[in-house]
């Protein structure tokens, strides 16, 4: 769960009227499982997000548990070394702030801006595989095909920072990413892909243009894009085959991961105008 998806989901419970904790990470030194200022927020029957897992976290629930059993609920911080009181290995040491969930709270709680803008352009089988993926990662996609049917059947669960494009021409969209946007081309036609990356590759200021296809649709690719004035510096920033060295298999879910796993290598681009 991304931390923009885990407070507008917080929200939600704050508006329902439910009582929740919320457990923050104050501070951290050493070797730990989270940094701090992330949060978790525990209701008697769920828990949304996580601060690390293992004992800590289950500490964390026990002790959130324990407050919301208590009137009035006040702020309490737990000052945790992570080896002698929990038994983990991480050797560092965290203090853990509880306090109730509350408007005021939550207009405390900052939202870090995305890892990355990423336009995906191509809603079919490795399209919705990438999606699904970025589900949970912290960036903000918009996800683009001119087939809207194509696009999996919305159920009301989807996550806010997955924004779905129908566009007739979808290359027209490659001018509205921020700068520094990463770009995905797997469309369903060759042609359309070509247009695309023709179009990205033209700006000259993605942080990323991965193309899906073989060696021989790159050497295609980079003939037509070279007589069409291209120069050799920005053709080299078309990156095709793609996905991460390592991860072999062509089934939509393995590229998917291998893409997916390539973008996180990335150099982050934050770009504030990306904000969902």
């Amino acid at each position: 769960m991304t931390p923009g998806a885990l407070q507008a989901q917080a929200r939600r419970w704050l508006a329902q009227g439910r009582r929740a904790i919320e457990v923050q990470i104050l501070s951290h030194h050493g070797s730990t499982p989270r940094e701090a200022g992330t949060r978790m927020v525990v209701a008697e029957d769920a828990v949304l997000g996580t601060v690390g897992g293992g004992h800590l976290e289950w500490r964390a629930i026990a002790a959130a548990r324990e407050r919301l059993r208590q009137t009035p609920l006040a702020p309490t911080d737990l000052d945790l070394p992570l080896g002698p009181a929990l038994g983990q290995c991480c050797g560092g040491r965290i203090v853990l702030r509880l306090q109730p969930l509350s408007e005021a709270s939550l207009a405390d709680w900052p939202v870090p801006p995305p890892r990355f803008f990423l336009q995906l352009h191509g809603a079919g089988h490795v399209g919705r595989a990438t999606a699904k993926l970025l589900a949970d990662i912290d960036c903000h996609v918009q996800w683009i095909d001119a087939r809207e049917n194509e696009f999996p059947a919305l159920t009301g669960a989807e996550p806010p920072h997955i924004e779905r494009v129908c566009a007739d021409t979808p290359e027209a969209e490659v001018a509205l990413a921020p700068p520094g946007a990463f770009f995905l081309v797997m469309t369903h036609r060759h042609d359309l892909d070509e247009r695309v990356t023709e179009a990205v590759l033209r700006r000259g200021d993605a942080g990323f243009c991965g193309l899906i296809g073989s060696a021989t649709k790159r050497a295609r690719f980079l003939r037509r894009f070279e007589e069409r004035g291209l120069p050799g510096d920005v053709l080299a920033r078309m990156t095709c085959p793609i996905g991460l060295a390592g991860i072999t298999g062509k089934e939509p879910a393995v590229l998917a991961l291998a893409v997916v796993a390539q973008l996180l290598c990335l150099p982050a681009r934050r770009p504030a105008a990306a904000s969902p």
